[in-house]
């Protein structure tokens, strides 16, 4: 007697990650799956991921190839789970990343369960998977992310020519569409440019594209302004310079100037809480927790895992935060709530010695602060010349959310925080 089928369907790899593509299966059609234990791995723009299977049994049908980009809710996989139970019904369940367990929780196979329709893929990568919903009479329906992107270019959903499986629409559609319309007045195409003898041509990885179809979502949708104030940071200097060797002995690894800036930033959201805000078209949403995104440079490509309540940490457990997210994501250890969450973002891409930065904002948060590097300086001291180490801060911010005076009060915040500590403030 046959066993009950699971469909497995693509999990959601974070709140603000709609979709992934399934970078490599690590089970064969015909093989056991056990629960728990990882089944494919997903790529996103966000987090490489080893998605477990929810289920044991056997591997009947893999519905998404490797290479597939896959709307998430949509089926990827048929798993035989056992002889016992057969009604000949279908369970639907989501494979999940997010887990106690050494790869992750699965979801519960819920029995007797009627298949529910998948939701069509939204960006375009090939064809897009069919799902129970799809339909055949040729009537047009839009996945969220195509009416989005449609939205954001100002393009007649109608007009569009899908290349998706039923004739859907898909993500690239619209760009395409776009870009043909724009470029239709113009007498001859632009020149393009092309690779010449000695040039390397590098393709694009998944990641890569995902990142500046974000940035680009970023400066076409979120209104940027930028201001700058210089912090005399002689008091940090000093306070590190004294807490440095036992910090090091104690923790295990270096402090640094970042939790210093962390805690500046997390103390003036507290202040300024109208900074730590989501502008969603209607309404601004305050966010309660001060969530910090952190941007962390790996050898291609940059991520941003998030500390959670930073308000509520000292230096020591700041500095304690940001050097284990740092350490997982050098490791690709990061799991995909690691990255999801952040209600403002602090980067430092002074260690690199930058003097300004203009920064692109992470959508769904009002800005980022960039702390630039440490240099020391000439300035002016009680009437005299002085050297002293001195540091630009660097705020882009969302003009929706904030305007000039506001964005001002909360740099000023950020900066005074700063200078007010000194050698004997703790670290602890």
């Amino acid at each position: 007697m046959a066993g009950k089928t699971t469909r497995v369907v693509m999990p959601q790899l974070g709140e603000s990650v709609h979709e992934g593509t399934i970078s490599k299966w690590l089970v064969k059609v015909g093989d056991k799956v056990v629960e728990f234990e990882p089944m494919l791995e997903v790529d996103t723009d966000k987090v490489n991921a080893e998605v477990p299977a929810p289920v044991t049994g056997i591997l009947r049908e893999i519905l998404a190839k490797e290479g597939e980009t896959v709307q998430a809710g949509a089926e990827i996989a048929v798993v035989e789970v056992g002889a016992e139970a057969t009604n000949g019904k279908e369970a639907r369940v989501t494979a999940t990343p997010d887990a106690p367990a050494p790869a992750a929780a699965a979801a519960v196979a819920a029995p007797d369960a009627e298949p529910v329709p998948s939701p069509p893929r939204g960006e375009g990568q090939g064809e897009g998977l069919k799902s129970a919903s799809t339909p055949e009479t040729g009537e047009h329906r839009f996945s969220p992310a195509v009416q989005m992107q449609a939205s954001e270019l100002n393009i007649d959903l109608a007009k569009v020519t899908g290349t998706g499986i039923g004739g859907r629409v898909t993500k690239k559609d619209v760009v395409d569409f776009a870009a043909k319309a724009k470029a239709a007045p113009a007498a001859a195409p632009a020149p393009t440019a092309t690779p010449s003898a000695g040039d390397q041509v590098v393709p694009l990885t998944r990641v890569r594209r995902l990142i500046a179809e974000n940035m680009v979502r970023s400066k076409t949708t979120i209104p940027h302004a930028w201001q700058t104030q210089e912090a005399d940071m002689s008091g940090v200097v000093a306070n590190r310079a004294a807490n440095k060797a036992t910090f090091q002995k104690q923790e295990g690894f270096s402090l640094t100037y970042l939790p210093y800036v962390m805690a500046a930033a997390a103390s003036a959201l507290r202040e300024h809480p109208q900074v730590n805000a989501t502008f969603n078209e209607t309404e601004l949403i305050i966010h309660r927790d001060i969530n910090l995104g952190v941007s962390v440079g790996l050898e291609d490509t940059l991520v941003v895992p998030v500390v959670r309540r930073a308000d509520g940490l000292s230096l020591a457990g700041l500095a304690r935060a940001v050097n284990d997210v740092a350490t997982r994501a050098r490791n690709k250890q990061l799991k995909a709530d690691d990255l999801a969450g952040a209600t403002f973002t602090v980067n430092n891409s002074g260690t690199f010695g930058t003097l300004f930065s203009y920064s692109v904002i992470n959508p769904g948060q009002a800005g980022i602060l960039t702390m630039e590097a440490i240099v020391d300086r000439p300035v002016a001291v009680n009437g005299m010349i002085g050297i002293k180490p001195m540091m630009y801060l660097c705020f882009s911010f969302d003009h929706r959310v904030l305007d000039g005076l506001q964005a001002a009060r909360f740099l000023t915040s950020c900066r005074k925080w700063l200078e007010a500590v000194t050698a004997e403030s703790p670290v602890y």
